[in-house]
């Protein structure tokens, strides 16, 4: 997949970049969405607790199979989709027996293709399987870490892992941060990569983009005053002042390791991720 530049003289446009990659149909399937409500960033108290959230278009939520459990029942791709809710496209797939799902797209999956989900498929892009029957060094996407709860984790753009060996009921998945983590062998995994690999390389051009995904502007610290920020305060253009930068609330950031300690899934870690 490649980046494309995007037409336009005008100073907002003139570097803005986008995937080269167009879904095969704009309008989602009606039965498949469901309304999405905004918070804005703000907690069950009305107050800010994530910052930089707020605005952005009106969106419809596709619901996306990530369990992949219709069994043995083959299905065709009908549809290519943008979905302004992640980062990679879906496929709707239309099962021989009438019922229609939406799944996060493969790279390489094109309309037309058939896909399956099963115990013992064959190994192409766009089946699912559970991860004792995929092959030692395949690329896989869309895991479970629980089996039946549907997958959490390879589910971004351009995202894969890799089955790196299976031992005592546990397979070893490679995650793209170079951690080497155990899933059990009973997990539901999706043949391929991710699609948009390049969607992490575009360039947004102008503040409005961004704004319609629902971001806001961020606000660097040494630009704020010393009450709203630990890093604020100064004459004129100043450093931070301080042996180690630190959030809004003063707690020490860029290196200061967060994981709780003794955590139930460290277990489950055999080598940490690269430094």
């Amino acid at each position: 997949m490649a980046i494309k530049k995007l037409p336009g003289k005008e100073a907002a446009r003139r570097f803005m970049t986008s995937v080269a990659d167009k879904p095969t149909k704009k309008e989602p399937l009606k039965a498949l969405t469901s309304p999405l409500v905004k918070s804005g960033g703000r907690d069950n108290s009305g107050k800010i607790s994530v910052r930089h959230l707020g605005g952005g278009n009106k969106q419809l939520y596709r619901k996306i199979d990530f369990k992949r459990d219709k069994f043995d029942i083959p299905a065709k791709v009908a549809s290519i989709e943008y979905d302004p809710n992640r980062t990679a496209f879906v496929a709707q797939l239309n099962y021989v027996d009438g019922e229609k799902r939406y799944i996060l797209e493969p790279d390489g999956l094109r309309v037309g293709d058939k896909v399956v989900s099963g115990e013992n498929i064959e190994v192409s892009v766009g089946n699912a399987a559970p991860l004792k029957n995929i092959p030692v060094g395949t690329v896989v996407h869309n895991i479970e870490l629980t089996p039946g709860r549907g997958a959490q984790i390879a589910r971004s753009a351009g995202v894969s892992t890799t089955v790196m060996a299976r031992e005592g009921g546990m397979v070893n998945l490679k995650m793209p941060s170079g951690e080497i983590r155990k899933v059990p062998e009973e997990a539901m995994a999706t043949i391929g990569m991710l699609s948009k690999a390049d969607w992490k390389n575009i360039t947004f051009g102008k503040a409005g983009r961004k704004r319609h995904l629902g971001i806001k502007p961020t606000v660097r610290g040494v630009a704020m005053s010393p009450r709203d920020h630990p890093h604020g305060g100064g004459e004129g253009r100043s450093g931070i002042g301080m042996s180690s930068p630190k959030s809004p609330w003063g707690k020490p950031t860029l290196g200061k390791k967060t994981r709780k300690k003794n955590k139930k899934g460290d277990r489950l870690i055999v080598e940490r991720r690269k430094k």
